[in-house]
C-alpha cells in the first residue's frame, strides 16, 4: 500500500498541501483530481523525493519515503511520470526510454525486456525509436514519457496529467493503455483535471483544493456529485 498520512508542505509561506491522507491499495488505479494549482504536482514530487515535507510520512510497503533520495525510491518501485513529459528533446527516442532504467543499470538484461514491453505497449515508438525526441506529436511525446517510466520498473506508477494537451482521441488512447499497465499488475496514482475520462477507468478517487482533499469515494459516487459536475465536468 502506498499511503500518505496528514502530509504538509510549504513553499515559504504558502501551504501548498495540508494535512493530505490518502491511499492505494496494491493493484488499485486511484484517480487525484483537481485544478491547476490544487497540489497534485506537489504531492507526487514530495513522493518521490524531489520535495520535502514541512509534516505527515508517506510510507510504500510499510516504509517511510521521506528523506529517502530520489534514486533509492525509484529503486523501491515508486517511479513519477511528470506533468509536462519533460523530455530530451534532441535524444532518439531509444535514449530517452534507456534513461529511465538508470537506476537499474548494473542489471541491464531485465531493462532490454522491458523495452520490448514498451514497445508493445507503444507500437509507434519501435519504429520512431531513432527519431529525436522533440520531432514527435504531442501524443507519441506523452507515450515516450509513460514509457520511460515504465523502464523503471515500477510497482506503483505516478501520472501527473497525462492528457494535458492532448486531442480527444489520443485521450481515449492514453487511457486504454494506463488501464492494461493497471490490468497487468501496477498499481496508478493518476493525478488529472479530466474528470470524466480518468473516473471512467478509476477504482476509487479523490478530489484535492487548494492542498487539501475535499471530496473521495468511488467514481459512480463522484460523477453524480453535482459540485464534481459542476467543477470539473461542466454538466
Amino acid at each position: 500500500m502506498l499511503k500518505f498520512e496528514n502530509l504538509s508542505l510549504k513553499y515559504g509561506s504558502f501551504l501548498a498541501l495540508d494535512q493530505v491522507n490518502l491511499h492505494a491499495d496494491q493493484g488499485e488505479l486511484v484517480v487525484l483530481l483537481g485544478a491547476n494549482g490544487a497540489g497534485k504536482s506537489s504531492m507526487f514530487l514530495t513522493a518521490s523525493g524531489i520535495h520535502k515535507a514541512t509534516a505527515g510520512s508517506i510510507t510504500w510497503q510499510g516504509q517511510e519515503l521521506l528523506g529517502k533520495k530520489p534514486s533509492a525510491i525509484v529503486q523501491s518501485g515508486l517511479v513519477q511520470c511528470p506533468e509536462g513529459r519533460k523530455l530530451f528533446a534532441q535524444m532518439s527516442v531509444r535514449k530517452n526510454l534507456e534513461l529511465g532504467a538508470y537506476v537499474h543499470r548494473s542489471d541491464p538484461g531485465p531493462s532490454q525486456k522491458t523495452l520490448e514491453e514498451v514497445f508493445t505497449l507503444f507500437p509507434i515508438l519501435r519504429d520512431k525509436q531513432h527519431d529525436p525526441a522533440g520531432s514527435l506529436s504531442g501524443g507519441q511525446q506523452q507515450m515516450v514519457a509513460i514509457g520511460r517510466a515504465m523502464m523503471g520498473r515500477p510497482k506503483v506508477l505516478l501520472l501527473d496529467e497525462p492528457s494535458l494537451g492532448l486531442a480527444p482521441l489520443v485521450i481515449k488512447q492514453m487511457f486504454e493503455v494506463i488501464q492494461r499497465i493497471n490490468q497487468a499488475g501496477t498499481t496508478v496514482l493518476l493525478a488529472e483535471q479530466n474528470a470524466y475520462a480518468a473516473l471512467k477507468i478509476a477504482h476509487r478517487a479523490y478530489v484535492l483544493e487548494s492542498g487539501r482533499i475535499v471530496r473521495e469515494g468511488l467514481p459512480a459516487e463522484l460523477l453524480a456529485d453535482d459540485f464534481i459536475r459542476k467543477a470539473y465536468i461542466g454538466a
